[in-house]
């Protein structure tokens, strides 16, 4: 895994939720430590036991790879045409539920929380040096006995679902990826308000993102800000005041070095759509024309929705549904054989 870059204040809310940049508080952080030092001992931090008192529901299930206690919900008709949803870092398979809601009658939707994100457990030592992002899904896969997926990804989700598909090309049939990155991110051109400058310069100092961080960090990466619910919000708050791991990112997709991901990405030859928030600050409409570079003997299709930003599922999750559908089941191109 290559090593972790070092970001400028101005770039810490990108680096760390987008770009899979541990927050410094996290770093070195033993996982079992109840939280950090210091004035953050005064903010309320909750542990993986806690978040699932808080979140787990009826459709919660959980399965064990490796050492770690992955959760994840598999909704919809068992015979139906399979979706397996991941989400970027720093979210959960809560990115999907209105889409969830929306699909599940015809399709069956598998969605799951990454290592250190929502109620999964953070990477062990062992578990870094046992396994890697993609054994994940593919051990999630092999226990539901599902052999064929349209995968669908956003930001660093979609990451996932390329080296996927470059692993395991018998599983995935088809991509469907919305803002994902084909370079490693750069932040310096991002222009970002005072408030969102001064809550990240609040988290820098204590170690401990609060909820005007999280309000600042949605509606600044948002076409429209009022898209994203005030119960949106809340959930990226309790998530991400979760006891810090020592291992945080290791098992996250990244596209970390740039010429070995060319290569994944070029023994893609299936059917991908991209379907792209064009407001999105930090990946623009030119990133798109980058990944379809990246994506060579990949089978194009794309949608660029010009009000929306970095996050299309939660920002117009019924929009989103109707693309997939009709990506499916009508505007694949023939696949190959």
């Amino acid at each position: 895994m290559p090593s972790l870059r070092s970001f400028s204040p101005t770039a810490l809310a990108i680096a760390l939720s987008l770009c899979a940049i541990q927050p410094a508080a996290a770093q070195g952080t033993p996982a079992s430590a109840a939280a950090p030092t210091g004035s953050a001992q005064l903010h309320p931090w909750l542990t993986v036991a806690e978040l699932r008192k808080l979140y787990k529901d009826k459709q919660s299930r959980f399965l064990t790879v490796g050492d770690l206690t992955i959760h994840y919900k598999d909704e919809g008709p068992r015979d139906a045409p399979v979706l397996l949803m991941v989400h970027g870092s720093e979210s959960s398979l809560r990115t999907w539920d209105r889409i969830t809601q929306v699909l599940k009658s015809r399709y069956r939707v598998i969605r799951f929380d990454l290592p250190s994100y929502g109620l999964s457990d953070g990477p062990t030592d062992k578990a870094v040096k046992a396994l890697q992002p993609t054994d994940v899904p593919i051990a999630l896969l092999d226990k539901l006995g599902v052999k064929k997926v349209t995968f669908v990804g956003v930001s660093s989700g979609g990451t996932m679902g390329m080296y996927l598909t470059a692993r395991r090309p018998d599983m995935v049939e088809r991509l469907i990826l919305s803002n994902t990155p084909s370079d490693p991110v750069d932040t310096s051109h991002l222009v970002m308000p005072k408030a969102f400058l001064d809550a990240q310069a609040r988290a820098k100092e204590t170690g401990f993102r609060d909820q005007d961080f999280w309000n600042q960090f949605l509606s600044y990466f948002a076409g429209d800000a009022s898209r994203i619910s005030a119960q949106t919000r809340k959930e990226y708050y309790d998530f991400y005041r979760r006891v810090p791991e020592k291992n945080l990112i290791a098992l996250i997709a990244r596209i970390g070095d740039g010429k070995q991901a060319s290569v994944e990405m070029a023994k893609i030859d299936k059917p991908a759509f991209l379907i792209w928030g064009g407001a999105d600050p930090l990946l623009p409409e030119s990133a798109v024309t980058a990944i379809t570079r990246y994506l060579s003997h990949a089978q194009i299709s794309k949608v660029v929705m010009p009000d929306v930003g970095h996050y299309p599922p939660l920002e117009v999750p019924d929009r989103f549904a109707q693309l997939i559908a009709a990506y499916v089941e009508a505007g694949t191109p023939k696949l190959p054989q």
